[in-house]
């Protein structure tokens, strides 16, 4: 077998390859701060060229048979593990050379390489860059390497090896690499590109997934054609999915008697997962956690946006062209709560407005005529443009002009370097970074190949922005729309996500400046040696009209167990997913390190992190070795100095969790917990002790009115219809309504329908803010703004005077000014239950202060009326006795008996004894109880 191995070693040393492999960084790391990169010439830009353009396809030769070609994926919790495999045979008569070629996205770590060529294996391992070079240069001159280096792509890479074997020679390779899913415009993307550049009688792809909350929709498209349009096959269950793509030879062909393959594009796969809540999912699994966010449900704050758009000469014809389109649709896209102006430069700076302006209908017009008429030419001074933006936003911020809530942004659009006015590209970082405010962001596009990316991206995620390439092609108009659509949504600010210091360690980013709708936040770390069966996270934010204080929590040992029983699921998912968050974050605070010893200790962290996990970085290099006859034979597969994926922005030092301020709901003593009590405190239901006296509404419905004078409790039911409005609360002093919508059951029982409360509104009218509390979810609505939580998490959200707590699963607990307070006690039913649906109970406490002009159902009895019991006698049921009730000039026959407060147990309850009054409260409440049907959820009481 020491042949091949020899052969193998002979053309290769006269590849192409050689010049990629050292397309590393290699700058000194004694070198100084950024600007010492730029005048050494040691910094080596990102720059594209038109010239890397070239057929790509993914097993090169002549005469060779390709027998297969493979490609799984397993996606677990979004972070996906992807292998590509190939068998080919050289079938020529003469030794020839095999290339093996595969694009992966920029933003994945090739973790996994080894080649089997007439069973001599070579087995990778990823090691720091200049270890792993010292023992490639032995090898390197007999001819061997493996490489990655940039094409003119999107968002690909390509890793490319190449392998020299005589005639009949089998060559295996298989190439592992792993990235996190990112998800944009509420989708998260798997593309796989698939370019065999032949005919292979085995082809075919498998995507798995696994979600543990389960799957709320996937797809899978491709761009290889009409004739592979419905040759996908997608199973689906709720958690787990399984994609299938497998053309069969005849399927491949470009024609029904054609030798060439038409498989040649992107077969990419698309979902989202199942959300119960807006306090995101908490996952668990081998020592680490991983804390989605991904809100919904909200309104979007509003906005103060300075475009500064690059006119000069190079952005002639197609750039500008494309540049206008882009421009008017997203002018289009602001709405009257936005504010914009529009900074255009080439060698001048010249502002469409001086100062911000309302996105009005007029506005957004003389707008987009301003942008229609830009003419480019002369040079590019991008320091004072970005200065002139930035300025425009410090002067509306002194002059009060922006909302406190709103989000304020510079993007900038451009397509080359600076060359007129300031052109050090670290003094204009340094420039832009001292005037900007924290509560500002920049956001950076270059267009086209001639643009310093690296320099773009520096900037932006120095000011808490991000930065994208925009290809100057026929679609960059839909770049760049697609770019403003992911940011032009803002739901949140200043989200911070805590856990307890004493249970995890080493957490990653957990302060974030913006969440922008259709995106997620993820904050991953390890758990700490404890006795902890579950882990808590505490979220706070901002929302437009209110803060936000959410808690959730997940099972330590929960999703383990689940794993363990899925063939196709990935295990090491959480540890994985840590590492490669956490060296994304290091790369970003590396390139933005300002001095050498930072970047140094910072390199050193990258490294250790890299190779545990065996990831291939910029600071690590694979080294593929195999042994023939004890003889080491050496390639490397190295990574590309840009790497930077934009996963995570480096806005926040991974020095650790802040202090952890947890979520403590100080209930009012009225409001009991509803945990089911200890057995022995249920024992005798009819004799427990009453948890305090209450005013409620629980059940079909069942009405229970304290009142405290006369120290009894007052029962009565209303049989209404399913949709009706009932008024509780009407306090046009005080502003505030509490409507309760029934609901009914599925079907009659004893010839009758029962009805519930399915949704109760609680409207402060002085705030204009409105809660309505349903089965399925809580909204809170406060003029065009609209906020909805489930209730799967635990919350507490303020809004002006208003107080909301939401307590998973159980409660709902609103509080108006301190002085009125609300529980709206959930019911859930088995889901198969013939009759019974879910509904709500509402309790208030007695201590609340009404206006003396408060009315309602329960609201009336604010002002307790005189009344009277006597004549108590032996009723038809001996244990109910019966007597007469004197009220508001009435005689009532009324029953003692029992209801129940749901309270502190939500399935037993407990008794409350009380005089209970029939005929839907006749001559308790004031006139008929169809004098409180209101027409809608928000409505006050008339007089009665």
């Amino acid at each position: 077998m020491k042949t091949p191995v020899l052969l193998c070693v002979l053309l290769f040393s006269q590849s192409w390859a050689f010049e990629f492999i050292i397309d590393g960084e290699w700058e000194s790391e004694t070198s100084g701060p950024l600007d010492q990169n730029y005048q050494s010439g040691r910094y080596r830009r990102s720059v594209l060229t038109s010239g890397e353009e070239e057929d790509f396809e993914a097993i090169q030769g002549n005469d060779i048979t390709v027998k297969s070609y493979k490609v799984e994926s397993r996606i677990t919790s979004r972070f996906a593990h992807t292998t590509v495999k190939s068998s080919v045979v050289n079938s020529g008569p003469t030794a020839q050379s095999i290339g093996f070629n595969v694009q992966i996205p920029k933003r994945a770590f090739i973790n996994n390489f080894t080649m089997n060529v007439n069973g001599i294996t070579f087995i990778g391992s990823v090691k720091e860059k200049t270890v792993a070079r010292n023992l490639y240069a032995q090898a390197r001159a007999r001819g061997k390497a493996a490489g990655i280096v940039r094409t003119n792509s999107q968002a690909m890479e390509t890793f490319r090896t190449e392998v020299h074997v005589p005639p009949g020679s089998k060559v295996e390779f298989e190439l592992h690499y792993q990235e996190m899913m990112q998800r944009k415009l509420g989708v998260y993307q798997h593309m796989l590109h698939l370019q065999p550049g032949r005919l292979v009688p085995l082809l075919q792809v498998d995507v798995y997934i696994f979600e543990p909350k389960g799957i709320k929709f996937v797809t899978a498209t491709n761009t290889l054609g009409e004739q592979f349009a419905d040759l996908s096959k997608i199973t689906h269950t709720k958690e787990k999915a399984h994609i299938v793509f497998k053309p069969t030879l005849q399927q491949q062909r470009k024609c029904e008697n054609c030798t060439e393959s038409a498989v040649d594009g992107v077969f990419a796969v698309k979902y989202d997962v199942e959300r119960e809540s807006n306090a995101g999912e908490l996952q668990v699994s081998d020592g680490h956690f991983i804390q989605f966010f991904a809100p919904s449900d909200l309104s979007p704050l509003s906005k103060n946006i300075v475009f500064v758009i690059d006119v000069s000469g190079s952005m002639w014809g197609l750039k500008m062209k494309q540049t206008v389109e882009a421009m008017k649709a997203i002018l289009d896209d602001l709405s009257m709560d936005d504010y914009f102006s529009i900074v255009d430069f080439n060698h001048n700076v010249r502002c469409w407005s001086d100062d911000l302006v309302q996105a009005s209908s007029i506005q957004v017009d003389e707008a987009k005529k301003y942008v229609q008429s830009i003419k480019p030419n002369g040079g590019t001074n991008i320091n004072e443009a970005l200065l002139r933006a930035v300025q425009m936003l410090v002067r509306a911020s002194n002059q009060g002009l922006i909302d406190p809530r709103s989000v304020s942004m510079v993007i900038l659009v451009s397509d080359g370097d600076p060359t007129v006015g300031e052109i050090k590209l670290s003094t204009i970082q340094k420039n832009v970074k001292r005037v900007m405010r924290e509560e500002f962001s920049l956001f950076s596009l270059g267009i086209g190949f001639d643009v310093d990316f690296d320099f773009l991206e520096r900037m932006a995620m120095d000011n808490r922005g991000v930065a994208q390439r925009i290809y100057a092609n026929h679609d960059a108009a839909e770049q760049l729309k697609t770019f403003y659509s992911q940011v032009s949504s803002p739901l949140l600010r200043s989200i911070t996500i805590h856990f307890a210091e004493s249970a995890v360690n080493n957490v990653t980013q957990n302060r974030f400046d913006k969440f922008f709708s259709g995106s997620e936040l993820i904050v991953a770390g390890k758990l700490q040696p404890s006795d902890l069966t579950t882990l808590q996270s505490f979220t706070t934010a901002a929302a437009a009209n209110m803060d936000l204080n959410i808690q959730t929590e997940a099972d330590i040992g929960e999703l383990d167990s689940v794993l363990g029983t899925h063939q196709h699921s990935f295990p090491g998912f959480a540890r994985q997913m840590w590492a490669y968050i956490t060296v994304n974050q290091l790369l970003a605070e590396r390139s933005l390190a300002p001095t050498a010893a930072k970047k140094r200790r910072i390199t050193q962290r990258i490294v250790a992190l890299a190779l545990e996990h065996q990831f291939v970085t910029p600071l690590t290099a694979m080294l593929v070795e195999g042994y023939d006859q004890g003889r080491a034979e050496r390639l490397i597969a190295d990574s590309p100095r840009d790497s930077k994926h934009g996963c995570c922005s480096a806005t926040a030092p991974l020095s650790g969790p802040p202090p952890v301020q947890q979520l403590v709901y100080a209930n009012p003593p009225w409001l009991l917990s509803t945990v089911a009590p200890n057995p022995k405190e249920v024992a005798g239901v009819r004799d427990s002790i009453i948890p305090g006296h209450i005013t409620g509404v629980d059940s079909d419905p069942h009405f229970i009115i304290h009142l405290p004078k006369s120290n009894m409790d007052i029962c009565f039911n209303i049989d209404s219809r399913p949709g009706h409005i009932l008024n509780l609360i009407s306090d046009p002093g005080k502003g505030v309504t509490i409507n309760g919508q029934l609901v009914g059951s599925k079907k009659m029982k004893n010839n009758k329908i029962q009805t519930y409360f399915g949704t109760i509104s609680i409207y402060s009218k002085t705030d204009g803010v409105q809660v309505i509390v349903g089965t399925d979810r809580i909204d809170l609505m406060e003029g065009r703004n609209n906020h909805s939580f489930s209730w799967g998490a635990t919350a507490e959200l303020a809004l002006y005077r208003m107080k909301v707590t939401i307590v998973k699963e159980q409660h709902v607990t609103v509080t108006i000014d301190g002085r009125i307070s609300v529980m709206v006690l959930l019911h859930r039913v088995w889901k198969k239950h013939p009759v019974q649906v879910d509904f709500l109970g509402i309790y208030m406490s007695s201590d609340n202060k009404y206006s003396t002009q408060v009315h309602g159902l329960i609201g009336q009895f604010a002002q307790e009326p005189k009344l009277k019991v006597y004549g108590m006698h032996e009723g038809a049921d001996p244990k109910k006795k019966e007597a007469t009730m004197e009220v508001k000039g009435n005689k009532i026959a009324v029953t003692r008996g029992w209801q129940k407060d749901y309270r502190r147990d939500k399935k037993r309850g407990s008794d409350v004894y009380c005089w209970f009054i029939h005929n839907s409260g006749k001559g308790f409440i004031d006139g008929s109880y169809t004098s409180y049907i209101l027409p809608q959820l928000d409505s006050f009481l008339t007089a009665i």
